[in-house]
């Protein structure tokens, strides 16, 4: 079962008292324009079991697992509601912590110089990465992520700057209409940027690991780069299906990799499902959060390595 499950009921107590006065105004502000569930304290007036499955989205198919099936790879990252509450600070702008598109590069010498860690996201064509990074930023009013219906929109490596404490990259799709220089542009990135904190490689959870995710996912095995894998998309699927799919990526990270983080993190731009996890993930590989002391164990270390 889940840590978690016992801070519950301190779910609100411990997201007021956690909350500075500026933030606590600015998410007020931008709650308006944004989605119902983007704010962790939009989602207090919810039931303890609805916040559950929108921010451990695996907590609605536990029950359905086999007996055989270790659940331990799919709970190692378990944050309490007040970290998860701290870590949506970080993507809540305001006068000091400005959130917003920074440019655009189609090369690593293009590439903005800078000290602050970043995390990139990449994965085939039309997989939804453009719109995750949106339900990320869903707390920042006007801020530019493209998203198209039309698979191979991002052409370019977008930086996104979040204050002072991290980028976030988002890498055009490989795949259908991908760039011609895709490689070159990805492969020097993840080679050469010695700031980059942790790649996300995102898959569609109705058909899970394709042949050019498979590439993808020796590319950054060859690399010896920390990586994770996100299934995206997990509404479209029905149960069984996204469940299968589940069990079968998870079975690939336990026997064909050592640099990919053991745990699949499970995301729906659509309903907002693992967004929150996601972020406070991110805060904490930047070196911006630091996890409750007790819950240290079950973290397995996730700032310094994938697997150590």
């Amino acid at each position: 079962m889940f840590t978690i499950r016992a801070s519950l009921p301190c779910f609100s107590r411990a997201l007021r008292a956690n909350m500075v006065q500026e933030r606590a105004i600015s998410i007020c502000l931008v709650c308006g324009n944004s989605h119902k569930l983007a704010s962790i304290q939009a989602m207090s007036k919810f039931s303890e079991k609805k916040q559950n499955s929108i921010i451990f989205p695996f907590k609605d198919l536990e029950r359905y697992l086999v007996k055989n099936v270790n659940e331990m790879n799919f709970q190692m990252f378990a944050p309490s509601f007040e970290d998860i509450g701290n870590a949506e600070q970080f993507f809540t702008p305001s006068n000091k912590h400005r959130i917003d598109y920074f440019t655009s590069a189609v090369r690593i010498d293009h590439a903005p110089t800078t000290a602050q860690p970043e995390v990139c996201f990449i994965g085939r064509s039309n997989v939804g990465k453009s719109s995750l990074i949106k339900s990320l930023f869903s707390l920042v009013p006007g801020i530019e992520v493209r998203v198209s219906k039309n698979p191979g929109h991002t052409k370019k490596m977008n930086f996104f700057k979040v204050g002072k404490a991290f980028a976030v990259v988002d890498m055009p799709g490989y795949g259908y209409r991908a760039p011609s220089d895709f490689v070159e542009m990805v492969e020097s990135y993840l080679q050469a940027r010695q700031n980059l904190k942790r790649t996300f490689l995102l898959l569609d959870a109705s058909i899970g690991i394709q042949e050019a995710d498979q590439i993808a996912i020796e590319m950054c095995e060859e690399f010896g780069i920390p990586y994770v894998l996100i299934l995206t998309k997990i509404d479209r699927p029905q149960r069984g299906n996204l469940l299968k799919i589940i069990l079968g990526v998870q079975e690939v990270i336990e026997k064909q990799t050592s640099g990919c983080f053991p745990q699949l993190f499970l995301v729906s731009s659509l309903n907002y499902s693992g967004i929150h996890l996601l972020r406070c993930f991110i805060a904490h590989i930047t070196g911006n959060l630091q996890i409750n002391e007790h819950r240290s164990n079950s973290l397995r270390s996730v700032g310094n390595s994938a697997k150590n």
